[in-house]
């Protein structure tokens, strides 16, 4: 698309999202490789659809705690890199409060589907697990249901961590998971995930992993929240994945990874004493991995 053509479309295109100021960073060299590999590989990745995922990230839906964040979690980048584009069935894993669907549900709407994947409640024993999952599904439920024109569209599945199933087999382009990966190893349900993640991608679909980085490999029960690279690679693998590449767009040097409460010392949660605030500001939020996987396609 020529840039006057792009020009006089992209207003039109704000308007109708309800966007405001675009956002937007300088890619790593490992993500502008991996953006030509993608257009050549996929027929709609053409500027038209990057304005459109513009304009989803500058949406005034969205909520100014989530927007401050943008500095850290490089949304452009980082869904690029997935090959995120219109016209696919994404499933997010567990998306907590939204922070992605937030983009994502209204860049699919027209063209393509979101779907929330969430832990079943009634799947979990009951006590304070049962609770929390119960609430993430009442505020992302909610958060929907404020905003139609948004979210209308954006489909929610439950699903058992044990035995996890996200939709029939072969059904998805894209799956996508945000700093969950500690969680289910602590759990002993990562091995499990991960052919479910298999199970319901096409041949040739694209699993994305966005996880706190370790320096090196830690134990399953490691309270810290960080994991190591190496580990999520050989788990992805383990799985029937291939990694097609990785990208360095939400590394931060600055992470020391020897906090005294994990990365939950750092933002957005700081569980730190508040005279250690400055200190822990300056660092910003943790260390992370961004890795494009992909299913074989034969």
């Amino acid at each position: 698309m020529k840039p006057l053509l792009l020009a006089a479309i992209l207003p039109g295109l704000l308007a109708a999202c309800a966007g405001g100021a675009t956002a937007s960073a300088t890619p790593d060299a490992a993500t502008v490789g991996s953006q030509a590999d993608a257009s050549a590989r996929a027929p709609r990745g053409d500027m038209l659809g990057r304005a459109q995922l513009d304009a989803a990230i500058a949406g005034d839906w969205r909520s100014a705690g989530n927007v401050a964040r943008d500095r850290y979690r490089h949304p452009r980048e980082t869904l690029t890199f997935f090959e995120v584009m219109g016209g696919q069935t994404v499933i997010e894993i567990t998306p907590g409060g939204g922070w992605y669907a937030e983009i994502l549900a209204p860049y699919l709407r027209q063209d393509g589907q979101y779907i929330a994947a969430m832990v079943d409640p009634a799947a979990v024993p009951e006590g304070r697990g049962r609770d929390n999952q119960q609430r993430y599904r009442s505020q992302l439920d909610a958060k929907f249901a404020a905003a139609p024109a948004q979210f209308d569209r954006a489909r929610v599945v439950a699903f058992n961590p044990v035995q996890p199933v996200f939709g029939p087999p072969a059904s998805a382009d894209a799956v996508l998971t945000f700093r969950n990966v500690h969680n289910w190893r602590m759990a002993g349900q990562a091995e499990g995930m991960f052919k479910g993640f298999f199970a319901v991608l096409r041949p040739g679909g694209t699993l994305g992993v966005v996880e706190h980085r370790a320096a090196a490999d830690v134990p399953a029960d490691d309270k810290s929240g960080y994991v190591g690279q190496a580990q999520i690679i050989a788990m992805a693998q383990a799985a029937g994945f291939v990694l097609d590449a990785s990208s360095e767009v939400n590394a931060n040097p600055a992470d020391t990874r020897d906090h005294p409460n994990g990365v939950w010392t750092l933002p957005p949660v700081n569980d730190h004493e508040p005279a250690d605030n400055a200190k822990y500001k300056a660092i910003g939020e943790s260390d992370r991995m961004t890795l494009r996987f992909r299913k074989p396609a034969g």
